[in-house]
């Protein structure tokens, strides 16, 4: 079995051929990420803007303190007028700044006398003047290729009349739980062998949560020719394929071989992790196949761990999720001598994280309900030792 950080490195330096790409409507392409970078075509404000309602002057008539309300200007009008000396001009948040014009006094520094204003609390020169390319400048690069969309990249496309940008498609993951004892939601259960199917479910969240196209395939039975044609069509719709069950070493653990039948590369199977051990990542081009284990916790963990960085990579991104350092409040006992990612109760305090392991229960990789609550997951190498209470450890957010 490979190593934990040896398995991570494979999927880091995997290469990609061809990253699917199109255009999307500017509110649409929310969530997706940028196939191109985005290069300001003007400067922003193309010339001195007011930035506040006020009054706009040459700074060098201040000593006078009376100036004389010559025009006035609202935001978007095309002023010819000029501010000649003694005089200023009503000017508007957003307006262009007069000709002639330094400065802007606040309506709440002035006092208005007929056509005239009395200066009550001086500003200093250029005040609320928003000088050009205060915002950004020509050609300058505002969002690079490869960053998620979010509100505030498609409020700075909005402003550079950017209506459908260029974006990497989200890959369509194809989801297939197998197992002949598995029942699918509001399938009527005959015997006290079957059990709910969740698996396929929380994949279909996971995919969802962080950038796939989900397609659903449903429960398979523990039969080798059912599992081949359901994976070879799997394959063939989409550019991710994630299967639970199937890649372990019992009589009825067919997903194994079918991903060698099938013709794929097998990048790895196995590696020295509790849970999960039996993960198997292969790929057919830039397709991929991810068989994990069929226990729910270790299907959800592994997902996290190795179909999460494929969907991010298949769109030219970054991984969606961190670490950071937590301090203990009880001891935690390593069970096993190889990489470990357990459940645990995430806290914020007086500027510290903090983990504990109140209300989770120590078992099987089948405890789904561990990862209920403010959970992360705290991360034990293979050479680590139990650690004690205020230790640092560092733990992987799910969130």
């Amino acid at each position: 079995m490979l190593h934990f950080d040896e398995s991570i490195k494979i999927i880091d330096e995997l290469m990609i051929k061809t990253h699917k790409t199109k255009k999307l409507y500017l509110c649409d392409a929310l969530g997706y990420v940028l196939a191109e970078d985005i290069i300001a075509d003007h400067n922003s404000p193309e010339y001195p803007t007011s930035a506040m309602d006020g009054y706009a002057f040459r700074y060098a008539d201040i000593e006078l303190g009376r100036l004389r309300i010559s025009g006035i200007n609202p935001a978007g009008s095309d002023l010819r007028d000029e501010a000649g000396v003694g005089e200023c001009i009503k000017t508007f948040t957003g307006s262009l700044m007069p000709k002639g014009s330094d400065t802007l006094i606040p309506i709440e520094n002035v006092k208005v006398d007929g056509d005239e204003i009395i200066i009550k609390e001086p500003v200093s020169m250029g005040f609320s003047v928003r000088e050009e390319g205060e915002n950004y400048t020509k050609n300058q690069c505002l969002i690079s290729k490869g960053t998620k969309i979010d509100f505030a990249q498609i409020g700075v496309m909005a402003s550079l009349n950017i209506s459908s940008p260029l974006v990497f498609a989200k890959p369509t993951v194809s989801i297939i739980s197998t197992g002949s004892e598995l029942l699918e939601l509001g399938e009527l259960q005959t015997s006290d062998a079957q059990i709910r199917s969740a698996n396929n479910y929380i994949l279909e969240a996971i995919v969802q949560k962080y950038g796939g196209m989900p397609v659903q395939h449903g429960c398979i039975k523990d039969d080798k020719e059912s599992i081949t044609a359901a994976i070879a069509d799997a394959l063939a719709q989409s550019d991710i394929v994630v299967t639970t069950g199937g890649v372990s070493v019992g009589d009825f653990d067919f997903v194994k071989d079918v991903i060698y039948e099938l013709g794929c590369e097998v990048l790895f199977k196995g590696v020295h992790i509790k849970p999960g051990q039996h993960i198997m990542v292969a790929r057919k081009g830039d397709k991929f196949i991810v068989g994990l284990p069929g226990f729910a916790y270790s299907s959800t963990v592994t997902a996290l761990l190795y179909l999460v960085p494929l969907i991010t990579k298949l769109q030219h991104g970054t991984f969606a999720l961190r670490k950071l350092k937590a301090t203990l409040k009880e001891p935690f006992a390593k069970r096993t001598k190889k990489a470990e990612f357990t459940a645990c109760n995430l806290t914020f305090a007086s500027g510290e994280y903090f983990v504990d392991f109140q209300d989770k229960k120590v078992g099987s990789s089948a405890i789904l309900t561990n990862m209920l609550g403010s959970t992360a997951l705290l991360i034990t190498q293979e050479e680590d030792t139990s650690k004690s209470a205020g230790e640092a450890v560092e733990v992987l957010l799910l969130y």
